[in-house]
């Protein structure tokens, strides 16, 4: 398996925990995902499993554009030892994020932009401290991609609610 190849996309991993931005297309130059970071494609969905917690299309779309984007540097941070690292912390602790995220989600306010942003902010703040130091660099990636989408949606949401609700955390955690 390959970076090019497009798995179950969501950001909802990418975006909250740290590590968790494993899910992207890539240049066909790419090299093969180490075993434990294959794993994590297709197991990390399932570790969070939220209820009410959504992820808008847009949000989505734009991560996958931006994960499609990354540089080599980037890629390299994707090893053995952080994929393993985030599978073991995912399963650990997915069950309280994923209860967190839906909370968060049911208790904010205003359209799905600002109940997005509002939980995943909360969610990262809080957990992202506990994820594993081996997963440190996997973290820098998540929080590039994270910054670089919503600060494009700040700019290019057409809901005034949705534009503030970017811009408030386009920072990251």
């Amino acid at each position: 398996m390959t970076l090019s190849r497009t798995v179950r996309s969501t950001v909802v991993t990418a975006a909250l925990l740290s590590a968790s931005a494993l899910t992207f297309p890539a240049s066909a130059e790419a090299a093969p995902l180490p075993p434990a970071c294959q794993e994590a494609l297709l197991t990390t969905l399932d570790k969070f499993p939220v209820a009410d917690f959504t992820v808008p299309d847009k949000v989505q779309s734009g991560a996958l554009e931006e994960f499609g984007n990354l540089s080599e540097a980037d890629q390299r941070a994707f090893t053995e030892k952080a994929c393993a690292a985030w599978n073991n912390w995912a399963t650990r602790n997915g069950q309280a994020v994923a209860t967190d995220l839906d909370t968060r989600y049911r208790d904010a306010a205003g359209p799905v932009c600002n109940k997005f942003t509002t939980s995943a902010i909360g969610t990262l703040k809080k957990y992202a401290p506990n994820v594993p130091a081996e997963t440190r660099e996997l973290e820098k990636v998540a929080k590039k991609v994270w910054q670089n989408v919503m600060g494009k949606l700040a700019v290019e949401a057409t809901n005034a609610d949705c534009r503030k609700a970017y811009n408030g955390v386009k920072t990251g955690w």
